[in-house]
């Protein structure tokens, strides 16, 4: 049975957790996520899991390595993923979907969200150490760094978009519209 794979692109806080869970609570999807390559990195390391160490260690990786690196890794990972549906989750630059676009049932979804409300539930998840005690003007920072900086031309290329500014009902809404669409489409 062919896949369905759904990348999801936002800036910091704009929902893609939330998406992502639905879809793995509604739908069995499995999820592959870049920051979790880096996350295991940081643990290995008994680094802080800090979304400076984060963008540090991705730059470095990047760097090393070839832009590619963690897109051929996500690829790999969702090509031998058995589910039907797969999310790629924190698709932030365009080489992480070079590889992703080659693969039958692969969609980009774009989250939009006000920066001010990214940022009071950026606050209150506490996904990561150092977010809870941040400043807006540090989340609008941080928003600015090299990782960050590509995600508008990403999500520029999106084949949905999915507006997050409502209630959790709105988006469950709108990511059932396009499941509908996809399953039309490729299964």
């Amino acid at each position: 049975m062919p896949k369905i794979i759904i990348g999801l692109a936002g800036e910091i806080a704009s929902g893609k957790d939330v998406t992502k869970k639905y879809l793995e609570i509604n739908y069995g999807a499995s999820c592959h996520r870049f920051s979790t390559i880096l996350r295991d990195i940081l643990n290995r390391l008994y680094l802080p899991i800090k979304r400076e160490n984060m963008q540090d260690i991705s730059t470095f990786l990047r760097q090393r390595f070839g832009e590619d690196l963690l897109a051929k890794i996500i690829t790999e990972d969702v090509k031998n993923d058995p589910h039907e549906i797969v999310v790629v989750d924190g698709i932030r630059r365009e080489a992480d979907i070079v590889y992703l676009r080659k693969l039958s049932g692969f969609t980009l979804v774009k989250i939009e969200v006000d920066a001010r409300l990214r940022y009071e539930r950026l606050i209150k998840r506490k996904e990561n150490a150092d977010d809870t005690n941040k400043t807006y003007e540090q989340f609008l920072a941080d928003g600015q760094k090299e990782t960050e900086l590509e995600i508008p031309k990403v999500m520029a290329t999106a084949n949905y978009c999915l507006n997050n500014n409502s209630s959790l009902k709105e988006l469950y809404s709108q990511i059932e519209k396009i499941i509908i669409d996809l399953e039309k489409k490729y299964v």
